[in-house]
């Protein structure tokens, strides 16, 4: 072996055996061969595209038709009984009378203001309104109604009786000329006292609405009053417009009928004076009997009057001059 061939370091491929080998196993058209050339050879046809299949029993959805729930179906109508028609007609009827009353209601109570002023009873053609809220049962207590209902009554009694008074006083100016004075002022006290009465009725129910004292208070000083007035009335002073029992007895020999109308007058201004006093005595009993005293009237008063908004701005205009002054001065 040559020194090629037996040295460990020799160029392999200067050895003659592998050059052999490498050039007998060598393909003659391996150097022309290219891959990408289209030598009609390679396949046209398309592989198929595997489409999945359902197995039996399965829809196109992918379901188990054998497992799926059977379709919903409309329950059918219930029977109409004999009648049921006509049962409904009436409940809907109903129903609209009931929505109908309910707005009705509704609107009543918007326009309705339960302490709407409903005295004194005035037509609506008047021009002039209710004063006030009257309602015993609402604001006076069941054991004190009877009582401030004899007061109302005397109020309207004492009303009727200074008209009757005027027709007395006009009876006895047309039986006697010289009577003209009483006749005048017969009218002027019909419409001053009339509305002055008021003072005396409206503190007493006051007073018995809200138990105040000062309203008692108020009552007892203008009822005595009252209670002096209509012993005056009944008395009859000639030519101070009262057709009482002086007046009466001085017509007595002049006509019949005319002695028996004064008379009745006259009493009837008497009922008036025994009246008052007895109310007068019944009501002090009852505001005794409560505990109160005029100690507590002033306290209430007091209350009241620097509750007053009137009160108030002058008490703040009076102590903001008052410091101007002051203030001023130094």
């Amino acid at each position: 072996m040559s020194d090629s061939q037996g040295s460990p370091f020799a160029d392999p491929f200067k050895n003659t055996t592998v050059t052999a080998t490498t050039s007998s196993n060598q393909n003659p058209n391996l150097n022309d061969f290219n891959p990408f050339a289209d030598d009609g050879r390679a396949s046209t046809t398309q592989p198929a595209i595997l489409q999945p299949k359902n197995p039996p029993g399965y829809n196109q959805y992918g379901t188990n038709s054998s497992l799926s729930a059977p379709p919903v179906r409309a329950a059918a109508p219930a029977p109409i009984l004999p009648g049921h028609e006509e049962l409904l007609k009436r409940q809907e009827e109903l129903e609209r009378k009931d929505e109908a009353l309910r707005r009705k209601e509704q609107q009543l109570t918007s326009d309705y203001d339960p302490r709407q002023k409903n005295w004194p009873p005035l037509p609506k053609c008047c021009p002039v309104g209710p004063c006030f809220y009257q309602d015993f049962s609402v604001d006076i207590p069941s054991e004190f109604q009877r009582t401030v209902k004899m007061l109302y009554y005397l109020w309207i009694y004492y009303a009727i009786i200074n008209f009757v008074n005027i027709l007395a006083a006009m009876a006895i100016f047309i039986e006697d000329s010289n009577a003209g004075t009483t006749f005048g002022l017969s009218i002027l006290w019909f419409l001053i006292c009339d509305p002055c009465s008021l003072c005396w009725y409206r503190p007493v129910y006051n007073a018995f609405r809200s138990d105040s004292s000062f309203n008692f208070f108020i009552f007892f000083f203008i009822m005595f009053f009252q209670f002096c007035f209509a012993v005056l009335m009944a008395i009859g002073i000639p030519g101070a417009g009262w057709v009482g029992w002086i007046v009466a007895a001085s017509h007595y020999n002049k006509s019949t009928a005319l002695s028996v109308f004064s008379s009745i007058q006259a009493i009837l201004y008497t009922i008036m004076a025994v009246l008052s006093l007895v109310l007068l005595k019944r009501v002090h009993s009852i505001y005794r009997s409560t505990g109160a005293s005029f100690d507590q009237a002033q306290r209430q008063f007091a209350t009241n009057v620097m509750k007053n908004p009137g009160v108030q701005t002058a008490a703040t205009t009076a102590a903001t001059s008052a410091m101007q002054s002051n203030m001023g001065g130094k």
